[in-house]
């Protein structure tokens, strides 16, 4: 898990570099506050994940971004199991690993999450333009969208708006596992290829 957070921790400190923007000013793209941001590019303080999608979706970037690094190019076709970075929080009971990191071609990013017993997560409004498709490969769960729990079973999807508030949640005494697909704006301002050398 370090090195994801070290990861994070240079992730920010280069968008903040190639926006030209503060701490303060980062604080109110994102509303996540100055102390918290600090805290992360000192590794002092390890985000949430609705911590992390605010980050995201303030510098307009793909939140795969923060756990794997940004590729152009279909450079790596096969992801398997155990090989690629996974973020999780035991406070949260969710686990996040990115299947398909974000592709510049297509826009988008696939993620395998695991919903444990019990738990539901509110992520914040993504931005303006962002699509997620979720279904649902193992296990029962609820998506929130517009403002109601929507049911879904295995083999079950879910497409919607995700620049509003929404949720999911684990309705079963198992684990509950889905694939979401985020497909980001043609237009949108997607930072590429970061170059973390630079902060190292």
């Amino acid at each position: 898990m370090k090195a994801i957070y070290k990861h994070i921790s240079l992730t920010l400190k280069e968008l903040r570099r190639q926006k030209g923007w503060s701490l303060d000013k980062a604080a109110e793209k994102t509303g996540v506050s100055k102390a918290m941001l600090g805290q992360i590019e000192r590794e002092e303080s390890s985000p949430t994940i609705a911590t992390l999608w605010k980050i995201a979706s303030g510098f307009d970037t793909s939140f795969s971004s923060f756990i794997e690094e940004i590729s152009s190019e279909f450079n790596k076709p096969v992801y398997r199991s155990g090989q690629t970075q996974q973020l999780h929080s035991s406070d949260e009971k969710i686990r996040v690993m990115p299947l398909f990191p974000f592709d510049e071609q297509l826009k988008c990013e696939i993620f395998v999450i695991e919903l444990l017993p019990t738990c539901e997560h509110l992520s914040p409004p993504h931005q303006t333009g962002v699509i997620e498709h979720v279904i649902v490969a193992e296990g029962k769960m609820e998506v929130l969208v517009n403002g109601i729990w929507q049911p879904l079973n295995k083999g079950e999807g879910l497409r919607f708006d995700a620049n509003q508030p929404h949720g999911y949640r684990n309705i079963s005494a198992e684990i509950a596992t889905f694939h979401d697909v985020i497909h980001y704006p043609k237009a949108g301002k997607i930072l590429r290829n970061l170059n973390l050398e630079k902060t190292r």
